[in-house]
């Protein structure tokens, strides 16, 4: 008996150790199969012939000095703007694109005049006045041609101007001070030291009409030191009384808080802008026809439209050249993307986003065959990878991507929640969506002022922008397998 149980101790040790075995050799099976192709080793070679012929080229640096130096500023409805779409559409044919002009209704509001003076305040000399940089913000209306003199309140907060109630408030002109805080831009959060500051901008003059302010300044919503100011589009309430809002350079917010602090200070404000019935404009798209799956696409993109204070260089004549310089490299290392390359110069980012949202809702029965979407609209510093906005798995599939760039300083990559602007509705509508990840720490002294002009853009920082959307780009359209979404 006990040899027997030791036999059949031993054929079940022996049996179990098989099993082990047999188990092991299926996982080592499925460890040691091959990993999906995600690019092949003839793309990961093109991709490198890509990234460094962006490096070389200065394409996307000549169409920006067409854009701002010979075209101009490009406020949506202006002659300059309806100028943009044509030379981009040409450019674009030049290269061979199957170039189409989707029509767009888009605001159509002029500046007029703006001034500003100090007619009150604690010390003055008699018979003198200080003058107050500003600059009406975008959809503001008019003062009264002969202009508007109130006195001022100076606020930090939407708290503190609801504190002081009606009766402080009514009648006067309110002074948002709310900071941008240059510290944290010097750290390379730009972007968000913008969006604290911003909120002023856009509902101010609401929240200050509410308690019977008859106009509303604000802080500029930048980093500049140079006495500039900052525009940037306002937003009315229907139910609320519309007033006139402008904002005032961070140096004279200084100085209007100042005295306020010391006793009554009086503004006199004259804003003469205009605006008109909408008008009829255009998104620019170009078709760079893919060779294995044409009806999937990659779109890469910027806003053409700029603001009308500057030339619109950083925001965005750049976004807009590199993105044309995509089909232009390809075109010179004679390859051809396996998914249609999509470029779409968007119109109307500024004040009212018209060409993102209707590109969107015109592709909606489309959008499953929107593989992926590109982005640049931050300017041209230097790229510290890209940003994504996606599902996290898909993550993975841009590591070889991010191999290549690393070669200029650019391989990092960050998930995001939105990327962009104009492809924020195929962004929620499930399209993968990516974006250059700038360096911010100046952007926001130049952005949306009259100092964002063609002699701020670098050259070699622009070719990375460039490099940045282009191996983007391209290894998006010759992905070997579908992203998840």
């Amino acid at each position: 008996m006990i040899n027997a149980s030791a036999k059949m101790l031993a054929m079940r040790i022996s049996l179990t150790a098989l099993a082990i075995l047999c188990f092991s050799a299926a996982l080592f099976g499925q460890a040691a199969s091959p990993t999906p192709v995600l690019y092949s080793e003839k793309t990961l070679a093109e991709l490198k012939a890509v990234r460094d012929a962006a490096i070389a080229s200065d394409y996307a640096y000549r169409q920006t000095a067409y854009l701002t130096n010979n075209i101009g500023p490009r406020l949506s409805g202006s002659a300059q703007a309806q100028r943009a779409v044509e030379y981009v559409a040409e450019e674009m044919r030049k290269l061979g694109l199957e170039v189409r002009l989707q029509e767009l209704k888009v605001p159509h509001w002029e500046r007029g005049k703006e001034t500003g003076e100090l007619v009150k305040f604690v010390g003055m000399a008699p018979g003198s006045t200080q003058k107050v940089v500003l600059t009406a913000l975008g959809g503001s209306i008019a003062t009264p041609e002969s202009g508007l003199t109130a006195e001022i309140v100076v606020v930090s907060s939407y708290e503190e101007l609801n504190a002081l109630g009606r009766s402080a408030v009514a009648g006067k002109i309110v002074l948002f001070n709310g900071k941008f805080d240059r510290q944290m831009a010097a750290a390379g959060f730009g972007s968000q030291a913008y969006g604290q500051a911003v909120q002023f901008r856009s509902g101010g003059a609401i929240a200050a009409a509410r308690l019977g302010a008859v106009a509303a300044l604000v802080r500029s919503a930048g980093g500049s030191q140079n006495r500039l100011a900052h525009t940037g589009a306002m937003r009315y309430d229907t139910n609320v009384p519309k007033i006139p809002a402008a904002a005032v350079s961070s140096e004279d917010a200084d100085l209007i808080d100042h005295l306020v602090r010391m006793g009554p200070t009086n503004i006199r404000l004259v804003l003469t802008p205009r605006t008109f019935p909408d008008a009829t404009s255009y998104n620019v798209i170009a078709d760079l026809k893919g060779s294995d799956r044409p009806d999937e696409i990659v779109i890469v993109s910027g806003h053409l439209d700029s603001w009308d204070l500057g030339t619109g260089a950083l925001d965005d004549a750049t976004g807009i050249a590199v993105s044309m310089q995509v089909p232009y490299l390809l075109g010179q290392l004679k390859l051809r993307p396996k998914r249609t390359i999509r470029f779409i110069a968007y119109m109307n980012e500024e004040n009212g986003l018209v060409g993102g949202t209707q590109y969107a809702a015109a592709e909606s029965a489309n959008i499953q065959n929107h593989f992926a979407a590109l982005e640049s609209d931050l300017g041209a510093s230097h790229p510290l990878g890209f940003l994504f906005a996606g599902k996290p798995e898909a993550m993975p599939f841009f590591a070889p991507l991010s191999a290549i760039l690393r070669h200029h300083g650019s391989g990092l990559s960050r998930m995001e929640t939105g990327v962009g602007a104009d492809i924020g509705p195929l962004t929620r509508l499930g399209v993968p969506s990516f974006a250059p990840w700038f360096d911010t720490r100046t952007y926001f002294n130049y952005h949306h002022n009259s100092a964002d002009t063609f002699d701020k853009v670098k050259p070699d920082e622009l070719a990375r922008v460039g490099s940045v959307m282009a191996v983007m780009a391209y290894g998006l359209a010759n992905l070997e397998r579908p992203l998840p979404r």
